[in-house]
C-alpha cells in the first residue's frame, strides 16, 4: 500500500494532485491514500478568506474550491489536519472530523482514523502556551485576536489522545514536536536554517503537546510540516520501539514537499476509511471535561477525587458500536454549507456559525456536545442552517436544491448566557541525511456581533522567522538525490518530491 504525505499545503491542490500523478506515471505505482499536515486552506469562497489569519495580500482563493463546488473530484482519498493558515470559520463546523469536499476528509482537531488496517491519528493547529489551557472559546465572527487563537492547540484535545493505548502507526501534527531536532541532524538543518538556533539552544524550537504525544503514544511514523523545510529523526523509545519522524516543506516550486510510502500490503485491508472504536469511547467518555470558557481549565490528573484515566473498557467500546451502528465513513454524508466561490463576489465577513450535518448526526449518536453551539447557547445565538444541502433525490424540477432544516443536537452540558469574558489576549530534512535505509526500508525498489476588521498594521516577523514567509528557495547543501518532478508544462511546476519504499 502506498501513502503519499504532503507538508503544507497551501491550497495548492491542484498542482498537489499533479504532482501525485507525475510520481505515479513516472515510477509505475498507484497511491491510495494522500495525507496533508496543515496550512490546507480548505477556502470555499471569499468569506472564508477573511477567516484566515493571513495579511491581506495572500488572500488568495486557490484551488480547493473546484473540489468543494464538484467542477473536480479528488482523484485520491485525502486526509489532512489544520494548521495556521486555514479557514478557521469552516473547520469549526467539523471539530471532530468530517468531509470538507468529496474524498477529502479533515480529522477535526484532534482524531484517530482507520484506512483499511491503517490506524492515523493527528492534533490541529499550533501550540501557544498562553492559550493552551483554555477552553473552546471563539466564535464567527472572528476579532482580530479570536482569529489566531481558534486554530491554537488546547490541552482538552491532547489529553484526549493522550488516552490511546492501541497501536497508532502514523501521526500528524502541524508543528514540530519540541526536541525532535536533537534526534536528526541539527548542524544540517542549522546550515540551512540558521535562524532556528536560538529556539533550538533555548529548547523552544516546536511544540511540548506533540513532543508529550511523541513519547506516551509512540507511533511507527511522525509527519509534520510548518517549518518549511525538510527534516528527518529517528526515535527510540525506552521500550525499544521506534518513531522515524519526517518534516515536509510547503507546496511551491524546487521544494521537497511530498513523500511517497511503501507500507506493507498488511495495511491495506479493505482500503476503507472508517471511523476508529477506541477514538469515538474516548470522545463520549471526555464530553463533560468540555469548557468554553476564555480562562484556564484543568484537567482531572493523579491524585484527584474524580475519574482521569479514560482509555475505554470494552463494554464502553460495545456501546460506542451499537449507538454507531456502522463504523465505515461513507463520502455521501458531505453536503455543502456556504455558497462556492464566484470571482468577482465582493468578500465580507462570515457573521454566522454554520450548522454542519456530519457534526450534528456525530453528536446525537454519541450523545456528545458541539464545542460551537454550546457556545453560541451561551449567549443566546444559535447556529445557521446550512445555505444548501444536497439530496441527489430530491432536486426539484427548478433545479434548485431545496433548503433542508437540520436539527441541532441536545446538549448535555449546561449552556447559561453569562457576561462574556474580556477577549483581550495576547497571541507562532535535513534533506534525509539519514540514508533511505535508515528512515524507511532497506529496499531501494521503488466585538463578538462586529465585522472582522480588515488588517491595518503592518505584520513585523521576528528576524528569525522571516525567512520562513519568503518565497524564494535560499538553502542550500541539501540532498537531491531521490525522486523529483520536473515539468516545464503549463499545467505543473518544478515540484520537488521523494519516493522511498517501507
Amino acid at each position: 500500500m502506498k501513502i503519499a504525505v504532503e507538508g503544507c499545503a497551501h491550497g495548492e491542490l491542484e498542482k498537489i494532485y499533479e504532482c501525485v500523478e507525475t510520481l505515479q506515471e513516472r515510477e509505475g505505482i498507484k497511491v491510495d491514500l494522500l495525507i496533508c499536515c496543515g496550512d490546507f486552506q480548505s477556502v470555499r469562497n471569499n468569506d472564508d478568506l477573511r477567516a484566515m489569519a493571513v495579511p491581506e495580500k495572500y488572500h488568495n482563493i486557490c484551488t480547493f474550491y473546484k473540489y468543494y463546488s464538484g467542477e473536480k473530484v479528488a482523484p485520491i482519498l485525502t486526509i489532512f489536519i489544520g494548521g495556521n493558515h486555514e479557514a478557521s470559520n469552516y473547520l469549526q463546523e467539523l471539530p471532530f472530523g468530517g468531509w470538507v469536499a468529496p474524498n477529502i476528509y479533515y480529522l477535526g482537531r484532534a482524531g484517530v482514523v482507520q484506512f483499511g488496517n491503517l490506524r492515523l491519528g493527528g492534533l490541529s493547529g499550533i501550540f501557544k502556551n498562553h492559550d493552551y489551557l483554555q477552553g473552546l472559546w471563539e466564535s464567527p465572527p472572528y476579532t482580530p485576536n479570536s482569529l489566531r487563537s481558534v486554530y491554537h492547540i488546547r490541552s482538552l484535545d491532547v489529553f484526549r489522545l493522550s488516552q490511546l493505548k492501541e497501536k497508532v502507526h502514523v501521526m500528524l501534527s502541524h508543528d514540530w514536536p519540541r526536541g525532535i531536532t536533537n534526534y536528526g541532524d541539527k548542524n544540517n538543518l542549522l546550515r540551512r536554517k540558521p535562524f532556528f538556533r536560538e529556539d533550538i539552544e533555548s529548547n523552544k524550537l516546536g511544540s511540548p503537546p506533540a513532543e508529550q504525544l511523541l513519547n506516551q503514544v509512540k507511533p511507527d511514523y511522525w509527519f509534520a510540516a510548518h517549518l518549511h523545510c525538510q527534516f528527518a529523526a529517528l526515535v527510540k523509545h525506552d521500550d525499544n520501539s521506534e518513531t522515524k519522524f519526517l518534516a515536509l516543506d510547503k507546496c511551491l516550486p524546487k521544494r521537497r514537499h511530498l513523500q511517497i510510502l511503501d507500507l506493507p500490503s498488511e495495511f491495506a485491508g479493505d482500503k476503507q476509511l472508517k471511523h476508529d472504536l477506541e477514538w469515538l469511547a474516548i470522545l463520549k467518555n471526555t464530553n463533560h471535561l468540555l469548557s468554553v470558557k476564555n480562562i484556564d481549565c484543568h484537567l482531572p490528573g493523579p491524585g484527584c477525587n474524580e475519574r482521569y484515566d479514560f482509555t475505554p473498557t470494552q463494554e464502553e467500546k460495545d456501546m460506542v458500536l451499537k449507538f454507531m451502528g456502522c463504523l465505515t465513513i461513507s463520502n455521501d454524508s458531505f453536503v455543502q454549507t456556504a455558497p462556492t466561490y464566484r470571482p468577482n463576489t465582493p468578500k465580507r465577513a462570515p457573521y454566522e456559525a454554520i450548522l454542519n450535518p456530519q457534526t450534528a448526526t456525530l453528536c446525537d449518536k454519541l450523545c456528545i456536545d458541539d464545542p460551537l453551539q454550546v457556545v453560541l447557547a451561551r449567549s443566546g445565538r444559535t447556529m445557521k442552517q446550512p445555505a444548501f444541502i444536497e439530496h441527489s433525490d430530491s432536486i426539484e424540477g427548478n433545479g434548485q436544491i431545496p433548503k433542508t432544516p437540520i436539527k441541532c443536537s441536545p446538549m448535555t452540558l449546561p449552556a447559561p448566557v453569562t457576561p462574556c469574558q474580556s477577549e483581550d489576549l495576547s497571541e507562532t530534512v535535513s534533506a534525509l541525511n539519514y540514508s533511505r535505509n535508515s528512515f524507511l526500508s532497506e529496499s531501494e525498489n521503488v466585538t463578538s456581533e462586529c465585522e472582522t476588521p480588515p488588517q491595518t498594521n503592518k505584520i513585523v516577523f521576528k528576524r528569525r522567522n522571516l525567512a520562513m514567509y519568503t518565497p524564494e528557495d535560499a538553502e542550500t547543501g541539501s540532498n537531491t538525490s531521490g525522486s523529483q518532478v520536473e515539468s516545464d508544462s503549463p499545467k505543473s511546476c518544478k515540484l520537488a518530491c521523494r519516493t522511498n519504499p517501507l
